[in-house]
């Protein structure tokens, strides 16, 4: 088994409770808006780290980053980017590129809005937009997920709210 934490729209800001609600992955993804190179050292404290910029990236952000990233872990095929959309609602031609070449799981981030789904008519990929876990936004809670990942597909997928009281 292999276990991911998923991360996105930290804008510069590393969450106190990251370390403890990582601790144990094997690797971290963080899907842009990452907002300072400190979260991906920070970050890479608890586990190695892949990651993509988002909108707000600066030069120094997207020198040490892609605009995507494909990934294989436990023999599940991973595609992250930032801005995507979502099933139904694809931005920028995802939808066209996806049905092109569908990853196992497609990650992405830019709206804030937690969301995991399976997603038919793309070879029942699973959809997985971790929220946002940085304090700029309109989100209300700071999220991220572990997805745990077992004989090549996800077979768990927690969502960790950080600040939960």
């Amino acid at each position: 088994m292999t276990t991911l934490g998923i991360l996105s729209d930290t804008h510069g800001y590393f969450h106190p409770e990251l370390i403890d609600a990582l601790d144990g992955v094997d690797h971290i993804l963080h899907a842009g808006d990452i907002g300072d190179l400190t979260i991906i050292d920070g970050l890479k404290a608890v586990a190695p780290v892949t990651a993509v910029y988002g909108n707000v990236d600066g030069w120094d952000i997207r020198h040490r980053t892609g605009e995507h990233q494909r990934v294989t872990f436990a023999g599940v095929n991973i595609w992250m980017t930032h801005i995507a959309g979502r099933p139904g609602a694809w931005q920028r031609g995802m939808g066209e590129k996806l049905r092109a070449d569908p990853p196992d799981v497609f990650i992405c981030g830019h709206s804030h809005i937690l969301r995991i789904e399976r997603v038919e008519g793309f070879q029942n990929m699973l959809y997985l937009n971790p929220g946002a876990a940085g304090r700029q936004g309109f989100h209300q809670k700071k999220t991220c997920v572990r997805l745990v990942l077992d004989d090549g597909s996800p077979v768990q997928a927690d969502v960790i709210h950080l600040d939960a009281d």
